[in-house]
């Protein structure tokens, strides 16, 4: 059974190493899952890699790579 970890998009900026703008792109573009809207939107931590961050710092070494665009099912023609 696969796992979720939904956060808000500030939590989902912290965990990439990205700005909250590039959560909500994603999103947009399909590479993450949204759930609910609004206020109350909240994307799963496990369809995204963690930002690499210094052990004793945590400061950034490198964000985390944006994730493919998720194929979406196509209208068939009738």
């Amino acid at each position: 059974m696969p796992s979720t970890a939904l956060v808000t998009a500030a939590d989902m900026a912290y965990w990439t190493g990205r700005p909250i703008g590039t959560i909500w792109r994603w999103a947009s573009e399909g590479r993450i899952t949204v759930h609910g809207h609004g206020k109350a939107a909240r994307y799963d931590l496990m369809e995204v890699e963690p930002a690499k961050r210094d052990a004793d710092t945590h400061e950034i070494k490198a964000a985390a790579p944006a994730p493919p665009i998720k194929e979406r099912p196509h209208a068939h023609a009738a």
